[in-house]
């Protein structure tokens, strides 16, 4: 697949980056907290465990449910526009130490590194890492505790970007973040003048409307 595929455009997201009924894109519903918990060998005891501890990031292994493809976070955040935009949305999404993880269908960490290896912008794309079956990720907590953040923790720690709200949520396949990967790419290569992505005030401020996904 090249850049030059077309995938169907949804209308932009919001400004407020809020869905329908009104909730916040970063908010984790029971319904994505249920699916989260699907790839745990025993969910309910996952779920149990999460509720004791709502503020905890919980481990999470890969390969069932979803995988995860993993980039550094200006460009996951470079991916996300693209996919928003110009694609059909994206999966969940969140923020953990300085990179950006995209949940995506299972088998999408095996299949992406051949793809990146025979596209021609592949080499542009920086250090992808896939998580698939064998390997496990820590996925923000069920409730952000802001108020006990310590300094640098909010913006460097884990949270929801675009959190799960339901139990079957879209997931994007290889080819989607392939795409996703090489339209990044192509836009960071095409700056005449380099301009942050993020507005000046806060880098955390943008959100996506998930009621507009696929």
């Amino acid at each position: 697949m090249t850049a030059r595929t077309r995938l169907r455009t949804p209308a932009a997201p919001s400004p407020t980056g809020t869905a329908r009924d009104g909730r916040h894109a970063c908010d984790l519903t029971a319904e994505g907290a249920a699916w989260l918990a699907s790839a745990e060998t025993y969910p309910r005891s996952a779920l149990a465990q999460w509720r004791a501890r709502p503020t905890a990031p919980a481990v999470l292994p890969c390969g069932s449910a979803f995988d995860v493809v993993s980039v550094p976070a200006v460009f996951g955040r470079r991916m996300l526009d693209r996919l928003w935009e110009e694609g059909p949305g994206s999966g969940p999404v969140a923020a953990q130490r300085g990179r950006t993880l995209l949940f995506a269908a299972p088998g999408t960490a095996s299949r992406l590194p051949s793809l990146l290896e025979w596209e021609e912008w592949g080499r542009a794309v920086p250090s992808v890492l896939c998580h698939g079956t064998g390997d496990a990720v820590t996925v923000p907590p069920l409730t952000a505790a802001a108020e006990d953040a310590g300094p640098g923790e909010t913006r460097l720690g884990s949270r929801w970007l675009v959190a799960p709200d339901t139990r079957h949520p879209w997931l994007p396949g290889p080819e989607v973040m392939l795409w996703a990967c090489v339209r990044a790419a192509r836009s960071a290569a095409s700056s005449a003048v380099r301009v942050s992505i993020f507005p000046g005030a806060d880098q955390d401020a943008k959100v996506y409307d998930v009621s507009r996904r696929r």
